[in-house]
Formats: structure tokens, C-alpha cells, sequence
């Protein structure tokens, strides 16, 4: 049997600009619980310094998956991970001091719980755009709460920001490569419901880049997002089969305290951390984007 207790499994692709400040954030946290846990970076094709950032960093397990995908990318880390609950956390996604607590005390204290999420702080969008995205969180918390109640299901989990019980993820068919990015959470959401209980809870939060929000409109995104969800559940697939990709500009970042009065996240650098310029001012527009 593995002493690995948590897996954290972070696909990555191109993500040069931010996967320092993610796994630096995981570092950070394993290393103030004290528990045993590893980091695994799921490298989907990328084309840029992901795999030499990611490799670069100690403990720092990177394998590669050709095939692109977010659920293909969660399969290929759950597949090495050895862990007892996998966190599943994307790369433009830092967590906040008391995450992993947070998480461990909830399964200690709920024997029946199988998954727990948690919603999105999106630093780096204008403050009116934030308050929007806190809307539709807060939405997600109620929509999840009454179907819970009314339904017996329809559970809500956000893909990037969610840990699992590996037990449970098995007894539930593990990740669907039928999906391979919208519905992909709602999905696995209604299955692991048929296992024990999803939570899904405003105390576990995480920071995430809001420059799908800014490159696509917020208002198209947070549409595109909820018909998936209810297709999903309706028709067991997803509603939308492609997606756009965007990713910030190397060299083009400003600092996150200019854009939010958020503390900067930290990098490793050598064998200490540093302060890193990591996120998108909201002045600043998503260069780059690609169609899958």
C-alpha cells in the first residue's frame, strides 16, 4: 500500500507563463500540512517551457499525454498517482494557505463524502467582471444545494479546483474520455453522486485566471458553461465538443497586486521562493487563443 495520501494532478498545456506560480502554491501547502502527498504534472502537448519549468521544480513528477484534452490529461495523471484522494487543480490555478486543510478536515469529519469542490477568486478581472463571476459561484452553491435536496442529484464541481477520493473515482468509472473539456466536471459530478456525497462548498476556494472570461466575453462563457452542465445531465454528453485555448502572453504580464491588490503569488527559483509578476492587469487582452 502507498503513504502517499494526496496526489495533486495538474494538466498543463502551454502554461509556461503560469505553471511556476501553481506548483509553487501546491509546494506551499503540502509543506504546512506535513502530510505525504505528491505533484504531478500532466504535460498535454505543449509546445512551449512547460515540461522544462514543471521538471525543473523538486519532487515534481511531469508525464506526457499526446492526446489533447482536459479528461485525457486527468486520466493520464490519475493512471501514475498513488495517492488515497487525487486534487485535481489546473495550471493557471493557485491555491490559498488552508486548502489542503480545509479539504483533509472536511473527509475526516464526513466518512460518506467521495468529492469536494470549491469555487473560482478570478483576480485578474476588472472588479465588475468579479462581481459576476461571485454571482454565478454563488448560483452554482444553490443550484447544488437544491438539487442535492429535491433531486437526489445534479451535483456541481469545478473541474480545476476539486479533490477526490480515489476509491470513490474508481467505484465510479474513473474520468470519461467521451468528454474532453466542457461538461467533463458535471459529468463526473453525477457519478460519483451514485457513489457517496459531492460537496461542493464556498470555503474552498482558489485563485484561477479569468482570461477565458476576458477573451471570450463573461456573459458567453457563464452561458456556455451552465448549457453543458444541463445538457450533460440531460443527455449524458456534452453540448459542445470544441473549445478555445487562452493563454497569457510570455513577457507581457503585469503584476497581480496592479491588478487586483492581490499579494503575488510565489515561483520557486533555486531553493527558496520568490515573488513572481504572474497575472494579466485588467488592462492587458489575451493574445493568444486556439480552436480544438
Amino acid at each position: 500500500m502507498s503513504d502517499v495520501l494526496v496526489s495533486f494532478v495538474v494538466p498543463a498545456y502551454n502554461e509556461e507563463a503560469l505553471i511556476g506560480s501553481c506548483l509553487a502554491a501546491i509546494v506551499a501547502e503540502i509543506s504546512r500540512t506535513s502530510c505525504q502527498a505528491e505533484v504531478i504534472v500532466v504535460n498535454n502537448g505543449s509546445t512551449d517551457a512547460t515540461r522544462p519549468i514543471a521538471s525543473s521544480i523538486p519532487d515534481v513528477k511531469v508525464v506526457d499525454e499526446p492526446q489533447r484534452g482536459l479528461v485525457q490529461a486527468r486520466r493520464a495523471g490519475c493512471f501514475v498517482s498513488k495517492g488515497k484522494f487525487i486534487a485535481n487543480i489546473d495550471a493557471d490555478t493557485i491555491l490559498p494557505e488552508g486548502w489542503l486543510r480545509t479539504a483533509l478536515a472536511e473527509f475526516s469529519h464526513r466518512p460518506e463524502l467521495v468529492a469536494l469542490s470549491g469555487p473560482y477568486i478570478h483576480y485578474d478581472l476588472p472588479k465588475g467582471a468579479q462581481f459576476i463571476a461571485t454571482g454565478f459561484y454563488r448560483a452554482a452553491y444553490i443550484v447544488h444545494q437544491l438539487s442535492r435536496l429535491l433531486a437526489g442529484s445534479g451535483s456541481v464541481m469545478q473541474g480545476g479546483n476539486f479533490i477526490v477520493s480515489r476509491s470513490a473515482l474508481e467505484a465510479a468509472g474513473g474520468f470519461n474520455p467521451d468528454f474532453r473539456f466542457y461538461g467533463e466536471d458535471a459529468e463526473l459530478a453525477r457519478r460519483l453522486s451514485k457513489v457517496g456525497t459531492v460537496k461542493f462548498t464556498l470555503a474552498l476556494r482558489a485563485f484561477s485566471s479569468g482570461r477565458r472570461f476576458a477573451g471570450e466575453g463573461i456573459f458567453k462563457v457563464l452561458f456556455r458553461y451552465s448549457a453543458n452542465y444541463i445538457w450533460t445531465h440531460l443527455f449524458k454528453h456534452p453540448l459542445s465538443s470544441t473549445w478555445l485555448d487562452f493563454r497569457h502572453p510570455t513577457g507581457a504580464l503585469r503584476s497581480l497586486e496592479h491588478a487586483s491588490n492581490t499579494p503575488l503569488p510565489l515561483e520557486p527559483r533555486g531553493a527558496g521562493l520568490v515573488r513572481q509578476n504572474s497575472a494579466l492587469s485588467k488592462f492587458d487582452v489575451i493574445h493568444r487563443s486556439e480552436r480544438w
